[in-house]
């Protein structure tokens, strides 16, 4: 009896220490946002996201830039057949509205005439000048817009509170998994040296 006390006494301490190691080092991903120093050794601590978080937000943007999102793909799903024929119908309907404004001495007759001979050059151009603008837009919406400096940007913006929130967030079954898994390696290493020590005394 006295045996199996001392066993499951360092299965549970072994249990608690792992435990509370991995605890520990999860919280010291994020605190303390600011460094704190230790005295007489002139050494400061500081949370690893907040010592890093510059580095994080440019990895994160780059990443986001250089593999996720470009500007090609946003031209592609924001140019699509419906968009270029929506912008031709408003493009046309903008025309015809100043056609209507600017002739309105000449004879209904007349205006009609110039509004269909109009609206066929405008039918027959504005799609190929749509087609052919749009790549450039693009490529200038490329040239002027970084979506990785962009994101690192925004990121460098949050207080570190709400990064830290974000995170946890996103992956606190993960982290809490962690912990539990830090309490049975603690557990089976305290059992392990348990039964060490059996033999050897």
């Amino acid at each position: 009896m006295q045996l199996f006390l001392k066993i499951m006494f360092m299965v549970v301490v072994g249990g608690l220490i792992g435990w509370m190691t991995n605890v520990i080092a999860i919280k010291l991903l994020f605190r303390p946002l600011l460094p704190v120093k230790i005295p007489l050794i002139n050494f400061h601590i500081i949370g690893l996201i907040p010592k890093r978080r510059f580095d994080i937000a440019r990895n994160i943007g780059q990443t986001v830039h250089d593999e996720l999102i470009s500007m090609d793909e946003i031209g592609e799903k924001l140019l699509t057949d419906e968009n270029k024929n929506w912008i031709a119908d408003e493009i046309k309907g903008k025309i015809s509205t100043v056609i209507d404004e600017k002739m309105s001495i000449l004879p209904s007759s007349l205006k009609m005439m110039a509004m269909g001979m109009f609206g066929d050059v405008v039918d027959k151009e504005i799609s190929v000048f749509i087609d052919e603008k749009s790549g450039e837009l693009i490529k200038k919406a490329g040239e002027n817009v970084n979506i990785g400096e962009m994101v690192e940007e925004k990121i460098n913006q949050f207080e570190l509170e709400k990064i830290e929130e974000i995170i946890l967030s996103v992956a606190k079954s993960e982290l809490k998994h962690i912990e539990v898994l830090g309490g049975f390696l603690g557990a089976a290493i305290g059992l392990f040296q348990a039964v060490v020590m059996q033999f050897l005394w």
